[in-house]
């Protein structure tokens, strides 16, 4: 008898004050802005997070020493209203693209200021049953403080951007 494994998704949600499609820059194109240096899969030190904001695009991260390390791809792409890409990562967290889950984040806007963000991180079954659930803890703790950092640079460049705007203006 075969039986399948479902492990529930993390579904986590934050409320930005920033416009729906700046919120959508600073998390693809901008996602080198806020992404943590210390959440790397490689042991050089990380420069940067990239992610290709287009569909198809490389989620990478380019370290220190010009090395890159593929963390996932874009399987659908809408902006400013939501995007999907790959985590290609197994529970060791190292590359591995038999066991990819997937990360859907929708942006809907909250008024012209304001904006929620809707994260969902499933298919954690493509991992095995330990080792996904493994996945699933570990991002299920994680993806709050990454939110957090995301919310704060959405902010700040989005107040910075009003004040420019403003000056402007004058």
């Amino acid at each position: 008898m075969n039986r399948t494994v479902t492990i529930a998704p993390v579904r986590k949600s934050i409320r930005v004050n920033a416009n729906q499609a700046h919120a959508f820059e600073v998390f693809t194109s901008g996602l080198g802005r806020w992404w943590p240096r210390t959440h790397t899969i490689r042991k050089p030190p990380m420069q940067t997070a990239v992610l290709e904001p287009r569909l198809g695009g490389r989620w990478y991260e380019l370290s220190e020493d010009g090395s890159q390390a593929d963390v996932g791809k874009v399987l659908v792409w809408e902006p400013p209203e939501r995007f999907v890409i790959s985590w290609d990562l197994n529970s060791k967290w190292k590359p591995d693209t038999t066991v990819s889950s997937e990360v859907e984040v929708r942006f809907i806007a909250q008024g012209t200021d304001a904006t929620l963000l809707e994260l969902e991180h499933r298919k954690f079954e493509q991992l095995s049953a330990e080792a996904g659930a493994s996945m699933r803890k570990d991002v299920d703790g994680g993806w709050p403080r990454l939110l957090e950092h995301f919310k704060d640079e959405a902010e700040a460049s989005s107040r910075s951007t009003q004040a420019s705007g403003r000056a402007g203006q004058r």
